[in-house]
This record gives structure tokens, sequence and C-alpha cells, in this order.
């Protein structure tokens, strides 16, 4: 795929769908072949930086303690300290695992969070996962983390050969959701066995619209 192609493609959707009272994201489709998910060892679940936001703000909560504690509170958008963990219910952590997308975890609790927490974020695949850099030293710097966490998705293909992923918002130029598209592409194509001849069709659609092949 090349950027021109793409940029063409993100004007087509954008003719073609209405005007709506919000902004609407960029949804990209992609359709997978000749990829036997019966086998684990085909599965695919990967965390791919964008060059540009997402267009859908994502959510971060900071699971930490006192040497995170005051940093996590400038940081994220919720911090959940250690001397908390034990006075949590089921549904307390039911209701922050429905409202943030990402949680950072200081490494030496890892062992506490996942007995208190696990049995909620675990199964909605929420737990601070170190393939996305959530598992970090108590000394660490979350700021860099955080703005990396705002342009991250995640691809994870385990039962079906498609997924949808957000690639940004219409107000957003066209070449950067062009480069958002074509990252995504590629780190797709190096994460399945047969590279790009895995990869069926891609298309792209608004939020509200019809969409458009790109592949």
């Amino acid at each position: 795929m090349n950027k021109k192609e793409i940029v063409d493609v993100i004007k087509k959707v954008k003719e073609i769908s209405k005007k709506r009272n919000f902004i609407q994201t960029y949804d990209l489709i992609i359709n997978l072949k000749d990829i036997d998910l019966k086998n684990p060892e085909n599965h695919i679940d990967i965390f791919v930086t964008l060059p540009y936001s997402k267009g859908k703000k994502s959510k971060v909560c900071a699971l930490v303690g006192p040497e995170l504690a005051e940093q996590a509170k400038q940081v994220c958008d919720n911090v959940v300290l250690e001397k908390e963990f034990d006075g949590l219910t089921k549904k307390d952590i039911k209701k922050l695992a429905e409202e943030y997308d990402y949680f950072i975890a200081q490494a030496n609790l890892m062992p506490k969070i996942a007995s208190i927490f696990g049995k909620v974020l675990g199964p909605r695949k929420k737990m601070p996962n170190p393939k996305a850099g959530c598992i970090v030293p108590p000394k660490a710097n979350l700021k860099p983390l955080y703005e990396k966490l705002l342009k991250m998705v995640r691809i994870m293909i385990k039962e079906h050969l498609f997924v949808q992923i957000p690639v940004g918002k219409e107000d957003m130029d066209d070449e950067q959701v062009a480069e958002n598209i074509m990252v995504i592409y590629d780190n797709l194509a190096h994460s399945v066995p047969d590279e790009k001849r895995n990869i069926k069709s891609m298309y792209l659609k608004l939020t509200m619209g019809k969409p458009i092949k790109l592949v």
C-alpha cells in the first residue's frame, strides 16, 4: 500500500458519509485468511504505537505504591494506591475495568495486583501487560508511557479472522490517518504466519458511514 492510495480512499470515505453532529472516528476493518486459529500458536496479540492519535482517547489507571503515587496522580487519569487495594470490592474493580483501557502496575506489587485484580481484569484482557510496557519499576518515569498508551492500539485475533481498529478522527489531517493505517498494516503483516499473503482485505469507514475497500 502507498500513502497516496490510502489518502484517496480517506477522501472518498468522507465524501460518502453524512455530516453528523459529532466528530466521527475512522475504523479500519481487516479480514485475514489461511490462518488456523485452532492452533494457539497462530493467535495474534500485539500492541502497536501509532505515530498520531487513534481518535478515541484511552484512559489509564495506575496501580502503584508510595514510590510512584505523586507522579501517577499528576500523569494518569486515575490512581489506586497499594494501601487501598484490600478495601476494593469486586464491584469496585469491575467499575474500574469498564472505565479504563490500560492499567499500569508497579512491578514489585504484581503478585498482589494479580491476586486482587486478576479475576476481573484477566478475562477482560486488561491486566497490566509487559508487552505494552505497563509493568514498571518503582522509579519509572510515567509520562512517556502514558503518552505512548494514548496512541497505542491492541490487535487481538484469537477466534475470528477479522479485527476492527480505530485509526483517527475525521478532523485529522488525511496524511496522518494514512500513516496510522500503514503502521498497523506493516505491524500486522509481520505478526501473521505468511505475512501480507494472510491479509485478505481491508476496509475503512467512519463511525456512522459505509466502508470502502483499501486492499
